[in-house]
């Protein structure tokens, strides 16, 4: 159960579960047994290429992710500008994604999902993507995007940036899952 104010970090071997366990927060999967209730706008940094169509260019890409984040024609349009200064991406968002560097691609998905206004933010292992000016400019922006929102989770093996980001912290290990302390990551 995860209440307003909380940030958590998964942590867990490869295969443990930590990526599955966000989809289904996310809703992109369904839960085998049980549910998932959530409240509020949910916005996801999942790893590189998730929900993007590599036929599809930059702009359609824009707009197609952010209408899967709950955003309307009208919100998107308005934040465009934004989106296309921070993916620093220029003409390159008239080409298609699958002509993109694995750094250009993260500066895309980055730049749409942190555009978002959410309640709940679902962070998959991407602070460490890009190339290092584009590390610090996401950072920054990271850290504003993590203040503003209720719920922040995140799952990844830097224990150093969950331990700079999260105050609650839950391992997946065999299938189950038990909220840990800091001292024990």
């Amino acid at each position: 159960r995860l209440r307003d104010g909380d940030s958590v970090g998964l942590v867990g071997h490869n295969g443990a579960g930590k990526s599955t366990l966000l989809r289904t927060m996310a809703g992109v999967y369904c839960p085998s047994a049980g549910s998932v209730l959530r409240e509020g706008r949910v916005a996801t940094v999942f790893e590189l290429g998730a929900g993007m169509e590599s036929e599809l260019s930059g702009y359609e890409n824009i707009r197609r992710m952010a209408m899967l984040l709950g955003i309307g024609r009208r919100e998107i349009a308005a934040r465009m500008p934004d989106i296309e200064e921070f993916t620093q991406l220029g003409p390159f968002l008239h080409l298609p994604v699958r002509t993109y560097s694995a750094g250009m691609a993260t500066r895309l998905m980055f730049a749409v999902a942190s555009s978002t206004s959410p309640d709940i933010l679902l962070v998959d292992e991407i602070f460490g993507a890009g190339d290092a000016e584009f590390q610090l400019k996401a950072a920054t922006r990271m850290e504003a995007l993590i203040s503003s929102v209720r719920i922040f989770v995140f799952a990844s093996h830097d224990i150093a940036a969950l331990k700079r980001h999260c105050r609650r912290f839950f391992r997946l290990e065999h299938g189950l899952l038990c909220e840990v302390d800091a001292g024990l990551l």
